[in-house]
């Protein structure tokens, strides 16, 4: 399956059970606290790391959909571009140089 199709029926999921598609502040801080879910999972070495990220995935989708984006096309943009920097590594830190 492909992300754009998977965005849509996250979306479609959210409108079906009635969770919230308006309010993109509570959106966001929801996000977050996903990610401090998987964060937390990841430290504690549990067995549920991958579904904690697949929730993170899932409320960026989501919230990509909210705001009008399609994900997987801002993915490959960002892809490609970030594969184009230049960086130099400086005392130990990678520093980039050009775009």
């Amino acid at each position: 399956m492909e992300l754009k199709e998977i965005q849509k029926q996250i979306w479609q999921n959210k409108l079906n059970k009635g969770f919230n598609t308006t309010d993109v502040n509570q959106e966001f801080c929801l996000l977050y606290g996903e990610v401090a879910e998987a964060h937390e999972a990841w430290r504690k070495k549990k067995d549920d790391l991958g579904e904690e990220l697949a929730d993170v995935a899932i409320y960026l989708m989501g919230l990509s959909e909210m705001l009008g984006f399609d994900l997987a096309e801002q993915i490959e943009y960002k892809v490609n571009k970030n594969a184009k920097r230049v960086y130099k590594n400086i005392d130990g830190v990678n520093v980039r140089i050009s775009d």
